[in-house]
């Protein structure tokens, strides 16, 4: 039975999306981001391990941007993307390998996560003018993808001088650690704002009204839109 609250709904690949749950649970996020105090704030809707429909709902309920992490799986769907009238705007938010940059070419309209110089320059060569965001590491955890904060001059500059539209900042929250996490996203802010860049991509379901409180321009929302998703 799929339900139409965000801390009920479910869905698994196998599942049929309920587009009005989906439609729902965009309107409560977005009425989550107001109540935090954000103003134009963009859900980027991660429909990662989700079928097509996923991507069709949110598209109905008014999202205008998608979040895919695996290459592969992007590369799946883009074929259903290229034949929607009025497809989303597709995030790459995963871990970005240098040597799958060029396939994915057509496919990612913004790259979220160049977080070192090699992908920078990949980038550039495939995708030159390309909107970017440079991923940074704010909490220093080992397991997370981000260059450190003080490296994030020198790759900004980098990806500049490439000819990279470098729309922002992007970074992960720390789990489970609500004071850590925003003391983060406070660093990615001051960072962006120093550098003259207007957008912080940072906040998932999880902590996405600490990230609007702190400045958030693009919140990255999975399971808050569809439901506990498959692990792959």
């Amino acid at each position: 039975m799929v339900a139409t609250t965000i801390s009920t709904c479910r869905h698994s690949c196998a599942d049929v999306i309920d587009r009005v749950s989906v439609a729902l649970n965009v309107a409560e996020v977005r009425a989550r981001v107001a109540r935090a105090g954000g103003h134009a704030v963009q859900i980027v809707a991660v429909t990662k391990t989700f079928a097509v429909d996923a991507i069709d709902a949110v598209v109905a309920a008014g999202v205008t941007s998608i979040g895919e992490n695996y290459a592969q799986e992007l590369l799946g769907k883009h074929p259903h993307l290229a034949g929607m009238s009025a497809p989303p705007k597709v995030h790459f938010i995963g871990h970005l390998q240098s040597n799958k940059v060029k396939a994915l070419v057509g496919a990612v309209d913004v790259w979220e996560t160049l977080d070192r110089s090699s992908v920078i320059e990949a980038v550039a060569k495939h995708a030159p003018g390309a909107t970017a965001f440079i991923q940074v590491n704010v909490s220093g955890e080992p397991q997370k993808g981000g260059c450190t904060p003080s490296e994030t001059d020198s790759l900004v500059g980098l990806a500049r001088d490439r000819g990279l539209d470098v729309a922002g900042l992007m970074t992960i929250g720390v789990a489970g650690d609500p004071e850590a996490t925003k003391q983060g996203f406070q660093m990615l802010r001051s960072l962006a704002d120093r550098l003259g860049l207007a957008s912080c991509s940072m906040g998932m379901t999880a902590d996405f009204e600490v990230a609007v409180e702190c400045g958030a321009t693009h919140i990255r929302i999975g399971s808050a839109l569809f439901g506990a998703r498959v692990r792959v």
